[in-house]
């Protein structure tokens, strides 16, 4: 049954020890997908505030989240309710609306935040909390976003498969909750997918924010490379990482980008984004973003032979959309010598970039370096495998350079451009992966993760979006690659694709 306003209306106000204005009408306003323009639109007809938007979602992860053992969420904002009738009396005294006034915002448990615990899903930062926000957070803030929740990770962001931290356990996938929801950010994308909250924020070394939106049949975006700031963030792979949006509308990314990309002086990289960020990027949803549009079929993936035949089913119904929708099909697409391009690309520097993070907490910092870590076993048994080989790298010496002067990132970068041009494509595709989500505690069957070559190690930006659900219930979505800051014309077919398909759809458990 859809939770409705006017149900718990009174009891809210009760619960919260607050005053309550009642609205003008009968609220019916459903929390159920909801998104920021809805919430908005109530805000504005009175058929909802912040505060009761709040104690709403607070009732739902109540409700969903531990009872089912989904276990999302790591931590509840303390300060949720306070700021929420903030928001409220502002509205009243201004009749205005920040970017994302009042709108319920779950953040990775790897992202700072100054008034909840930031542990990177590790115990030995169990209870850490960071003395500032990160510069992302702060933005949401500023835009009027009320951060109601962190989020499960897997622990350092290790795994792209499952995830499991050292501080909260394991995370199910609200589909089928036997089975995976991804990793590193399934926390984010099990509770905006369960409808806990309105939208997420994950990260994304090389699959994070992309893989557990599509195993939880959300839109994800990894932005390129230096749009979004990365001060505040405990890293995995610093040349890798960026924070991307992770939501149910392609409308909703584009409103998060909105608040969230843009130079920051405290990351250098994002100098790279100034003058190519849009006044917004909602400008560019158009339903006939499709038309015209020359997209280039990468099979590199779906030609393996541990591909499943439902996952590349739907992946050729979703060819046959976009055509329909008018775009270009290059079938195949090639990149000539990829796996040579591609072999031996990452470059291990976790222990490097966890110990500068450390030590920029100064005194503040719960662990001196990753060796503590290790000495004093503060990990769990399944990542050990990944603290000995990353303690094999040197601890304060850069093996490698950034994504955009690294040699073997330049030359893969310069081939796919390359490829694009000749072959004359605007888009890449293929599916996010090749196999449905596994079950619980499988490391055998086919994992399918398609994520981890492309994007990451070019700094080109990726979306995906639902295709639709293999063996019934198992989300698959699709991942469409652009160039480097095209994010309004990957929003643009990625929004078109999303409204000419609807395959979105919440799981049944958590109506």
């Amino acid at each position: 049954m859809k939770i409705k306003i006017w149900l718990a209306f009174w009891g809210i106000c009760f619960l919260s020890q607050t005053a309550c204005q009642a609205p003008q009408k009968e609220a019916k306003f459903e929390v159920i997908e909801t998104t920021i323009q809805e919430i908005h639109q109530a805000f504005q007809e009175n058929h909802l505030s912040c505060q009761q938007l709040v104690e709403i979602y607070l009732h739902r992860i109540k409700k969903y989240d531990k009872a089912t053992l989904l276990n999302a969420i790591t931590a509840i904002n303390p300060r949720a309710r306070e700021r929420a009738r903030e928001l409220d009396n502002e509205f009243r005294r201004t009749g205005k609306l920040r970017p994302l006034h009042g709108i319920a915002v779950v953040v990775k448990d790897n992202i700072e935040t100054k008034d909840m615990p930031t542990t990177a899903g590790s115990e030995a930062l169990k209870g850490f909390i960071p003395p500032d926000d990160a510069f992302i957070v702060r933005k949401l803030r500023e835009a009027g976003a009320i951060i109601l929740a962190k989020s499960n990770m897997a622990e350092w962001a290790f795994s792209p498969y499952i995830t499991q931290s050292g501080t909260a356990g394991i995370t199910r996938n609200p589909y089928d909750l036997n089975r995976v929801p991804a990793g590193s950010s399934g926390g984010t994308a099990a509770a905006v997918a369960a409808n806990l909250v309105t939208v997420g924020l994950g990260t994304d070394t090389g699959n994070s924010v992309r893989g557990p939106s599509a195993h939880c049949c959300l839109v994800g975006l990894r932005p390129t490379l230096g749009l979004v700031s990365r001060d505040g963030i405990i890293p995995l792979y610093l040349r890798n990482d960026t924070a991307g949006p992770m939501c149910r509308t392609v409308e909703d990314v584009a409103r998060l980008l909105d608040v969230i990309a843009g130079y920051d002086p405290a990351d250098p990289l994002t100098a790279l984004s100034q003058g190519k960020k849009p006044l917004s990027y909602t400008q560019f949803l158009d339903k006939n973003g499709l038309k015209g549009a020359r997209i280039g079929v990468f099979r590199f993936y779906t030609d393996l032979p541990t591909a499943d035949p439902q996952v590349v089913a739907l992946f050729e119904k979703a060819l046959e959309e976009m055509k329909k929708q008018g775009a270009i099909i290059v079938d195949p697409f090639t990149i000539p010598k990829f796996g040579e391009l591609t072999k031996n690309i990452w470059c291990d520097t976790f222990r490097h970039d966890l110990n500068q993070y450390l030590r920029s907490l100064g005194d503040k910092a719960p662990i001196k370096n990753l060796l503590e870590v290790y000495n004093k076993g503060l990990f769990s048994l399944y990542i050990r495998h990944r603290l000995v080989k990353a303690l094999d790298q040197p601890a304060d010496k850069l093996l490698c350079q950034d994504v955009y002067h690294e040699p073997r990132n330049i030359a893969l970068r310069q081939a796919v451009l390359r490829a694009m041009e000749e072959q004359k494509v605007d888009f890449i595709v293929y599916p996010t992966w090749n196999n449905p989500p596994r079950k619980l505690g499988d490391l055998r069957s086919p994992a399918g993760d398609n994520s981890q070559l492309i994007p990451p190690h070019t700094g080109f930006p990726a979306i995906t979006v639902p295709m639709g659900f293999t063996y019934n219930h198992l989300p698959a979505g699709l991942q469409i690659v652009g160039r480097l800051f095209s994010e309004p014309e990957l929003l643009k077919v990625a929004y078109a694709f999303e409204q000419a398909t609807h395959h979105r759809r919440p799981p049944k458990k958590f109506k």
